[in-house]
């Protein structure tokens, strides 16, 4: 019997049914402007967002409209993101067979988690079960790529350099795609919010991880593993989206900062 990772936020962080999904999020990448100039090289990685699509989704489609371009170069996704509802020593893998999303069932590459697990991370389905940080991002992969495996992993309490050399162990080739989870600041005001993001951005770009703790970002660890990594391959990094909440929806008394990066 195959073991699933059902959906935990259908329903709430995005529509349940596939159809609907599926015209939110071709919409979503639809509305993102067309890079002017020099055609980009094809990312290796990138970082976005994990809210609710209202909320995040158009600054995650920004990153992901970057993928489509070049969708059969990839046939293997390493995704990481924060935990928000369990606790989790270090790094935990899942023991899924597919994640499942209304749009269909990603399969898992055992593989390259059967490699990480002799680095040592664990496996814990109960970091995965309730978790949205990866989740939310699935629909988005399922639309903008071809056929691909998944490498979920969730980061708890963990350093930048372990997550680095857990990336390390999985970054592959061109086939190869590192999907970092995070949101930046949460519930400060509008003004506020604009310029500890903006600080935010800056460190990434000059791939300072030690200028990004928690209260920048929820996904930091992950974040600051992504940057030591990619410093070390000798990518580059471009900022493509930078935005909050009440950009999105709205509502200006208290916000929550995304912002989309790609590395190349």
């Amino acid at each position: 019997m195959t073991v699933v990772r059902k959906p935990a936020v259908a329903g709430q962080f995005y529509a349940n049914d596939a159809a609907e999904l599926t015209t939110t999020v071709e919409t979503l990448l639809s509305e993102v402007e067309e890079p002017g100039g020099i055609v980009p090289k094809p990312p290796k990685a990138i970082i976005a967002p994990h809210a609710g699509y209202i909320y995040s989704g158009p600054v995650a489609a920004s990153a992901y409209a970057r993928l489509r371009p070049c969708r059969d170069r990839y046939s293997k996704v390493v995704l990481l993101g924060p935990c928000h509802r369990v606790p989790v020593e270090g790094m935990a893998l899942s023991d899924a067979e597919v994640f499942r999303t209304p749009m269909g069932d990603v399969p898992i590459d055992r593989a390259a988690t059967a490699s990480l697990t002799a680095q040592g991370l664990a496996v814990s389905p109960l970091a995965h079960q309730y978790e949205h940080s990866l989740e939310v991002h699935l629909p988005f992969l399922q639309v903008v790529l071809d056929d691909f495996s998944l490498v979920p992993i969730v980061v708890g309490d963990a350093t930048p350099d372990e997550v680095a050399r857990a990336l390390d162990c999985v970054w592959g080739g061109d086939e190869t795609l590192i999907v970092v989870s995070s949101d930046l600041s949460h519930y400060l005001r509008y003004a506020e919010a604009r310029a500890f993001d903006a600080e935010t951005c800056d460190a990434i770009e000059h791939f300072d991880y030690r200028l990004i703790d928690h209260s920048h970002a929820c996904g930091a660890t992950p974040v600051g593993g992504l940057l030591l990594a990619a410093r070390r391959q000798g990518l580059s990094v471009s900022t493509i989206d930078l935005r909050n909440s009440a950009d999105t929806s709205g509502d200006r008394r208290v916000v929550v900062g995304y912002g989309s990066w790609v590395f190349s």
